[in-house]
């Protein structure tokens, strides 16, 4: 029978190569996107980690530019400038509604190009731990069920099991229509569950790493589009906080404390009502089939 490390290699075998960081990350988005399509009502932290993982794929396509003129130069192939890079990718970036100019010269800087590199890396490494620590229990409770989940489970899995106990009871509640919403609040308190213990266990050594310079890029770029009306159309840090308070460095996305704050008070409610108004053809299942398809 199946271990949790025998789960963990399915799910890597169906990645791309970690070096591979853009492809990894729009895999990542796809199948956490896939696992709230099969059960709107019920995966709703894998739809909202979907919408997470798109947006930290903004950073990581970055990084991948960054990386690539500084390969070609140790291959002696050219003579190309990082902050060409930059520039190169500028456009791409606007287009989706991020406010570079807010921060470009500081990103045309080379000195800043290298640390911009490695916090961008950074989020990267953030966007796969995310992954590994959820993904084997979403495949075993998918393909198992919870008793499947609970052989696996590791005493370092408590918060995860949890989760999956309060979405199985809640589950079962959700079929009756006596205990519906009793099974509604059971499915919304696991998606809580596991949003905590990824906000507050997985992500904060990540956070700490960043420099403030990417401490500032993080906090910009966390606009939620969840149904391709633009940036403008959905919850953002930035927005929440003002943006006076976010660029003097006041409030960040890498604080704990600030996250938790934006999150309980912009993003879930923002969520909470679109993942309750979702129907098949909407606009929220058109998004999440183009995250699912790898766009």
């Amino acid at each position: 029978m199946p271990t949790k490390a025998d789960w963990c290699a399915i799910i890597d075998q169906h990645l791309p190569p970690r070096e591979q960081i853009v492809a990894r990350n729009r895999a990542i988005t796809a199948a956490y996107a896939d696992w709230y399509l099969r059960q709107p009502w019920l995966f709703r932290w894998a739809g909202l980690a979907a919408f997470a993982s798109a947006q930290v794929g903004i950073g990581i396509a970055l990084a991948d530019r960054l990386r690539a003129p500084q390969q070609i130069i140790a291959n002696g192939a050219s003579q190309l400038q990082p902050s060409t890079a930059i520039l190169d990718l500028l456009g791409d970036l606007v287009g989706r509604g991020v406010t570079l100019a807010l921060f470009a010269p500081t990103l045309l800087h080379t000195a800043a190009t290298d640390q911009l590199l490695a916090d961008l890396l950074v989020i990267k490494q953030a966007n796969d731990a995310i992954f590994q620590d959820t993904g084997w229990a979403h495949l075993a409770y998918i393909h198992g069920g919870l008793a499947e989940l609970e052989r696996c489970a590791t005493d370092a899995d408590h918060a995860i099991l949890t989760s999956f106990r309060l979405l199985d009871e809640g589950a079962r509640l959700l079929c009756e229509p006596a205990t519906f919403t009793q099974g509604w609040e059971l499915v919304s308190q696991a998606a809580m569950t596991l949003l905590g213990h990824e906000q507050m266990t997985i992500l904060p050594p990540y956070m700490e790493q960043l420099s403030d310079l990417g401490r500032l890029i993080a906090s910009l770029g966390t606009w939620m589009d969840f149904t391709g009306g633009g940036p403008v159309s959905g919850p953002s840090f930035s927005t929440f906080f003002g943006l006076p308070t976010v660029l003097s460095g006041a409030r960040s996305i890498a604080t704990t404390t600030d996250r938790w704050m934006w999150i309980e008070r912009d993003l879930l409610p923002a969520w909470s009502a679109h993942s309750a108004a979702y129907r098949p053809n909407g606009p929220l299942d058109r998004r999440l089939r183009m995250l699912a398809a790898g766009g």
